[in-house]
């Protein structure tokens, strides 16, 4: 874990974007697609801890995005090139563009300054969604990122991040994935060695801390 001086200097307000991945309804609310997975984000408090930290971005001045996933009735533009883009049109729930399942799922809150970003295809919240270049006008260089899910869309936006020339920071109680076991096993052996991993509470206490003058 980074020293508190080591990553307040990562998270000043002024260069940091939070991104939430995929904290909708249709995926870690009440009636989810992924049953098993929105029970795991919830009992474990992941989704609580990502509304803490989305709350205090929003006492911070820190920038919100949300990058939901969705797709057209039709399903014009989404792909077919891998199971699990197959195995997700028949699920019972699905993200439908303009439905409930691909709002922001509670506790999270989304003020007005946030912006949710909708991705028809693929499988990052970064590649070729039109993130990148709103973090760069926003003057971002750490990205950190929270969410769903730690099997696909994490080290997806993790690995793009850094691809990108950002510092990713990754609060390791603030992503959830299946089964619940090989979360802290992909973030010990994948994203720890790309990204900086930290906890819900040591950055709460780095946005609430003033710096020391």
């Amino acid at each position: 874990m980074p020293s508190y001086e080591q990553l307040r200097e990562i998270l000043d307000p002024a260069t940091t974007v939070l991104l939430t991945v995929e904290c909708q309804q249709g995926v870690v609310g009440t009636e989810s697609a992924l049953p098993e997975l929105a029970e795991g984000a919830r009992s474990s408090g992941v989704l609580a801890n990502v509304a803490r930290l989305v709350i205090a971005a929003h006492h911070s001045g820190v920038q919100v995005v949300h990058a939901v996933a969705e797709r057209r009735p039709d399903g014009r533009g989404a792909n077919h090139n891998a199971r699990l883009f197959r195995a997700a049109e028949r699920l019972p729930v699905q993200q439908l563009s303009g439905t409930r399942a691909v709002r922001i799922a509670p506790p999270i809150e989304v003020a007005d300054e946030d912006l949710v970003v909708r991705r028809l295809h693929g499988l990052s919240p970064l590649a070729g969604t039109g993130v990148d270049p709103l973090l760069r006008n926003f003057g971002c260089r750490t990205l950190l990122v929270t969410g769903v899910s730690a099997n696909v869309a994490i080290p997806n936006a993790v690995f793009d991040a850094v691809n990108l020339g950002y510092t990713a920071v990754v609060p390791a109680d603030a992503i959830a994935g299946v089964p619940a076991d090989y979360t802290p096993a992909m973030i010990r052996n994948t994203l720890a060695l790309v990204a900086t991993v930290t906890s819900t509470q040591d950055v709460l206490g780095v946005w609430k801390r003033p710096p020391r003058t």
